[in-house]
């Protein structure tokens, strides 16, 4: 009797421990998914969303004279990953495939990075650099300070970094700018009005 008793108490016991476990995963999960980002940070996302799986191409419309100039270069950007969380882009320089955009919302809001990786898919040693909105974008563009981790990894605290990802207000067009300083550095423009087969 003292035996099934404590067999009970231990089934008891083990059962108990596993719905914890199974109710704190949920409100992990719960709590993740109810991050808060602005109205118009949602409303960009959404307008990226609204890309999903199409592909189109582009070209640099301005970069400093003092830098390697892309000119010549083919500009290909895919649409590929898109959830309410997290869009990837990755974006292609010629026969370069190394670059992704990713714009994902974590715990401290909306969040640009830049993911580098070699043809073989490991991590380039410098990656997953960028910044958070700044909180003073639109449904159409936002901004993009260089966070701490980047500063760290791309051993710059003077240049001040910026990325500006702006789309037209008739949805037209895509551009990705970087700024040193607020002065604009590169930038590159696709056109979304045609989309290409991938």
């Amino acid at each position: 009797m003292k035996k099934q008793f404590l067999l009970s108490a231990l089934i008891g016991l083990i059962a108990f421990s596993c719905s914890s476990a199974v109710e704190e995963e949920a409100k992990e999960k719960t709590q993740k998914e109810k991050v808060e980002i602005t109205n118009d940070e949602r409303a960009f996302l959404d307008n990226l969303i609204s890309l999903c799986n199409k592909t189109f191409e582009g070209k640099q419309t301005f970069m400093i004279e003092e830098r390697e100039s892309w000119e010549e270069k083919n500009f290909i950007m895919h649409v590929v990953k898109c959830d309410a969380n997290e869009v990837h882009i990755p974006f292609h320089l010629d026969e370069d495939k190394s670059r992704t955009w990713m714009f994902l919302v974590d715990e401290k809001g909306l969040r640009f990075r830049h993911d580098h990786r070699y043809e073989d898919g490991t991590p380039e040693e410098k990656t997953l650099y960028g910044g958070y909105a700044d909180g003073k974008g639109t449904q159409f563009r936002q901004h993009f300070p260089i966070d701490n981790y980047s500063v760290n990894l791309l051993e710059d605290n003077k240049r001040k970094r910026q990325w500006n990802v702006v789309l037209s207000e008739d949805m037209s067009t895509f551009s990705y700018k970087l700024l040193y300083h607020d002065e604009l550095i590169f930038q590159a423009d696709f056109d979304l009005t045609k989309p290409i087969k991938k």
